[in-house]
């Protein structure tokens, strides 16, 4: 009996632990969201909407009503749709070919696949610019402009989100046990009738899911259209700019940081009820026995067709970009890199890359601690419905205007003890927020993989929550929080929205010395600029082949 009441009271002692380890696990991901994204985000809009202690709601009817905004509003929901439906036409194809085919040099191709993905999205504006912009390639063989034009703009959207696709979607298809449709098949379907009604529904979830993280993404789109789109087009993201840093209209600004939150929060619920779906709805076989070489002339033809895809939209741009930088003999544009102009720049151009670099690293280890708490705190058994809205919470900056978020740090963090604006880790702080996002949901499935009985048994027998960490999780997920790792250094270097705020002139990171180049007249200006997109673009390709090296299946696509 005492032995039964002693284990009993072990048993209490460990689920106190546990509660007091979850809400430790908490503390540092919930303050810092609290200090550097929700304070900042609605201090910037109390200064828009509030004067004189009161709030002016009717404000919103007001900048809703003008015409320029009602235009802003459709092109950005408009080109987002059509930016989703082509992404998603166009690279269909190409998950069908990675879940389904095995060939020489796939996971090379996979990494080629994923690295616009990860590239900046002003290396993005200026490797089209590169191709259909003034001067650029088209330009050149058949006098052909796309730049200031839609289509400019919608092809690099396909051309940046086309990885979300193949890796998402194609993820689960990997996946799918193939003798399904080939029951169909044999039953009398034919191949598109099988692959309609058996395949198919299997991939709602996932095709759903991709196709509101692109229309995500190209909904709060801004260094593509920055560049791209020129004075005729605005999304709200790019309005939101405009408003704050050029025309001082905050109360104008603060009204589309809210339609965009409310948009962004919509689309984010979505995607979380896709995402439980695919979870628990299907029944997924080893992605090793799926893969077989291509048979007959129509899956060779359909291979290379994809490899022809890759080429032309993703290779292309990405090579004009650097015989662009090329240009001048001698390596002149990188050799101008090194000069001071007495212009907007107070140091040579160069200097940017270690300050890039700098910043990232900073960055990163701010992610990694704050994502990989918050992960370790949502793969508790134990975690109550406050831990999982926090989850969502966290995907809250992929989608808030990162233009808010950098003036938002300025008017907020201003004042003692936080007054951080002469400091130089506000700037880490703005990219560790877009960071955190792709830590957790990196290292996630991995925590969620491991057996929870392990950790209990090591509570149990007396093991301090660090040291369950330290010896049960930390062997399982070293290799994700690697990945994690990477992936928060790739998106830290090429932040743009916020930083083009907060970065001191004589420390410019390299996606706000690029914007500058390319807003100066003069050939040295944008060839110097096609220099350092260049440099960014290599050092972004060489991090997400490291990934690609350490990546395994458990660690999920993204």
């Amino acid at each position: 009996m005492g032995q039964v009441v002693d284990l009993t009271r072990t048993e209490v002692a460990a689920r106190k632990r546990s509660a007091a380890a979850r809400f430790g696990l908490l503390a540092a991901p919930v303050a810092f969201f609290a200090v550097f994204f929700a304070y900042p985000v609605a201090a910037i809009v109390a200064r828009g909407l509030k004067t004189d202690g009161t709030w002016h709601i009717g404000r919103i009817g007001e900048v809703l009503a003008q015409s320029d905004v009602r235009h802003v509003l459709w092109f950005t929901t408009w080109q987002a749709f059509v930016s989703t439906a082509l992404t998603l036409i166009v690279a269909l194809p190409g998950a069908y070919v990675f879940a389904r085919f095995s060939f020489p040099g796939k996971q090379v191709l996979r990494a080629v696949v994923t690295v616009p993905f990860v590239l900046p999205t002003v290396v993005v504006g200026t490797a089209f610019l590169a191709l259909v912009g003034r001067g650029g390639l088209l330009d050149e063989l058949w006098g052909v402009r796309l730049d200031t034009t839609v289509w400019a703009i919608l092809l690099a959207h396909v051309f940046f989100n086309y990885a979300v696709v193949v890796r998402t979607i194609g993820g689960l298809w990997a996946q799918l046990d193939p003798r399904q449709e080939e029951a169909a098949r044999m039953l009398g379907a034919s191949p598109l009738r099988a692959w309609r009604q058996v395949t198919l529904p299997a991939l709602g979830p996932a095709v759903a899911a991709a196709a509101l993280m692109v229309f995500l993404f190209t909904f709060t789109s801004f260094g593509v259209v920055q560049i791209l789109g020129g004075p005729t087009f605005s999304t709200l993201e790019v309005e939101i700019y405009r408003q704050t840093s050029e025309i001082f209209d905050l109360s104008t600004a603060a009204v589309l940081t809210l339609i965009q939150f409310a948009a962004v929060g919509a689309i984010l619920a979505l995607h979380a009820w896709t995402v439980r779906r695919r979870e628990t709805a299907l029944r997924l076989v080893d992605p090793s026995v799926t893969a077989r070489r291509p048979r007959g002339a129509g899956q060779w033809a359909l291979l290379g067709g994809v490899l022809a895809t890759v080429v032309i939209l993703l290779l292309l741009p990405l090579a004009v970009l650097v015989q662009r930088s090329l240009g001048a003999p001698g390596f002149g544009y990188y050799r101008a890199l090194t000069s001071e102009d007495g212009g907007v720049f107070l140091v040579p151009p160069i200097e940017a890359i270690g300050n890039s670099l700098s910043y990232a690293v900073a960055a990163t280890l701010i992610a990694v601690v704050i994502g990989g708490l918050a992960a370790a705190a949502l793969t508790r058994r134990d975690a109550g419905r406050f831990v999982r809205g926090f989850d969502a919470l966290l995907m809250l900056p992929l989608g808030v205007s990162a233009v808010t978020v950098g003036f938002g740090f300025l008017i907020a963090l201003d004042e003692p003890p936080l007054d951080l604006r002469s400091s130089w880790i506000l700037v880490p702080l703005a990219q560790a927020l877009v960071g955190v996002p792709f830590v957790v949901r990196t290292m996630l499935p991995v925590l969620r993989a491991v057996d929870v009985r392990l950790r209990e048994a090591a509570s149990v027998l007396g093991a301090s929550p660090w040291r369950v960490w330290r010896e049960v999780d930390l062997p399982m997920v070293r290799r994700a929080l690697l990945i994690a790792a990477g992936f928060a250094f790739a998106v830290s270097l090429g932040e743009f929205g916020a930083t083009v705020f907060i970065a001191r002139p004589d420390r410019p990171t390299l996606p706000v010395a690029v914007a500058r180049l390319l807003g100066r007249p003069g050939d040295l200006n944008y060839g110097q600029a096609m220099a350092l997109s260049t440099i960014l673009m290599v050092v972004c390709a060489v991090a997400l082949l490291v990934l690609e090296r350490l990546r395994t299946d458990r660690t999920g696509e993204f």
